[in-house]
């Protein structure tokens, strides 16, 4: 099909273009920005005035549910969700059930999602044989399977010397690892930051301890293995600076932070809403402040969404029972760009981080319009206004933080390998 994207405000970080001008694709590439190829004739023509033309969305961390929890989401909802989030990649974490750690499970996952509408799905696999932290699964085999990368995702990793040795092997095949910091023992048993607002709700705590302290043994193993390590989630002011320390002392890491910790802290909880209950917790303002700053500076590398359905019966509980998990692959961007109004970020630099800046860690195509590229492809309206409610979003999962709260920004079109595959309603 060859569609005409007409006078968009057509935002590529990668090139520096931020300017008024036409899109062209045609089989699944663009074939022209500015002008049009010669003989083109487009089979539909999108009005793109007053919007905004950009590389489609690349995801971090997007949990699809499957195989396993079929009953929290399946893979047809939630790439449903992102391809309405203006997502056109997506990295799906390994703790499924069974986990991703051998190649035939990922395999079937690619296959579905091949056979769907939606994203470009990049399994992450398992670090470990079921997650349990004892034997490395085979990375070279799972690598060919289709694996980008290796994690434990949340699963406790209490043997430091487990994980040193898949530094080593990681490091001697260019493998990239993928690790949450977060001490076991420190954290076990909390369900709330450490600080005044859990003690006043009687909260059980995990401090900032948990994450530093796990942060420092991962750093030290890197910089002795030479590993490529991505940092996910972090959620501290001193695992930052940790962080923007190494990466002066030239030390190759990458981090992310998920979006809902932009915006939200320990003082949310006050409500005791269970959709606030996060892995890692949300934490104090100085936490999130630190966090924002560290996007502007470019210390954080990528936001993500770090989806994660869970279906209704386990929200409905005492905080402290629920599980832990915010939908949020449709908020990514208007919340990226809530973030970016409120502290004066060009609307190129928020772009980038969640468009070429992940697709580098994620080690994929993407994130960037060229002439000759493929045709992935975010349009959206950065002042529509609109409200969050289960009938707005599309994914399985309503569990989201931010139920009933305004936003400002929402897709128009997701273009995927130069199709439609998401159109707003009009």
């Amino acid at each position: 099909m060859k569609i005409h994207i007409r006078n968009g405000r057509v935002i590529d970080p990668a090139s520096g273009r931020d300017g008024v001008a036409d899109v062209f694709v045609a089989a699944g590439r663009i074939v022209g920005i500015g002008s049009a190829p010669a003989d083109f004739h487009a089979n539909r023509t999108l009005d793109a005035s007053g919007l905004v033309v950009c590389p489609g969305l690349v995801d971090l961390s997007v949990r699809l549910r499957e195989p396993g929890f079929e009953y929290r989401a399946t893979l047809e909802s939630e790439m449903l969700a992102a391809a309405a989030g203006g997502i056109t990649s997506l990295a799906c974490p390994p703790d499924t059930d069974p986990p991703l750690d051998e190649p035939g499970l990922v395999e079937m996952l690619k296959f579905r999602a091949r056979n769907l509408p939606g994203p470009r799905v990049y399994p992450i696999g398992a670090m470990t044989q079921k997650l349990e932290g004892r034997l490395l699964t085979e990375m070279a085999e799972l690598t060919e399977a289709g694996c980008r990368a290796f994690t434990q995702a949340d699963a406790a990793m209490t043997d430091t010397q487990v994980l040193l040795r898949a530094m080593e092997y990681a490091s001697t095949f260019g493998f990239s690892l993928w690790l949450r910091p977060q001490d076991v023992s420190l954290a076990k048993g909390g369900v709330a930051h450490d600080g005044a607002v859990a003690s006043r709700l009687g909260l059980p705590g995990i401090p900032a301890l948990a994450e530093t302290v796990a942060l420092a043994t991962i750093l030290h193993l890197a910089r002795e293995t030479g590993a490529r390590v991505h940092l996910a989630r972090l959620s501290t002011r001193d695992g930052i600076a940790m962080v923007r320390e190494a990466k002066a002392q030239g030390l190759t890491v990458t981090c992310d932070v998920a979006s809902t910790h932009v915006h939200l802290s320990e003082n949310d909880l006050v409500s005791f809403d269970s959709h606030l209950h996060l892995v890692p917790p949300l934490r104090s303002l100085r936490d999130r402040d630190a966090i924002r700053e560290a996007l502007r500076d470019g210390t954080v590398d990528a936001l993500c969404s770090d989806h994660t359905p869970v279906d209704e019966d386990k929200k409905l509980v005492p905080y402290g029972e629920s599980e832990p998990g915010a939908s949020g692959v449709e908020l990514l961007l208007p919340l990226t760009l809530k973030w970016a109004r409120e502290t004066g970020v060009p609307l190129p630099q928020a772009i980038d981080l969640i468009t070429r800046k992940p697709a580098q860690i994620l080690g994929v195509p993407g994130g960037m319009l060229a002439v000759g590229g493929c045709a992935d492809l975010c349009v959206f309206d950065e002042h529509a206004e609109w409200v969050v409610t289960p009938r707005t979003l599309a994914s399985q999962g309503n569990n989201t933080p931010f139920l009933d709260h305004p936003m400002q920004g929402r897709v128009r079109y997701t273009l995927i390998d130069g199709h439609i595959d998401f159109e707003a309603p009009r």
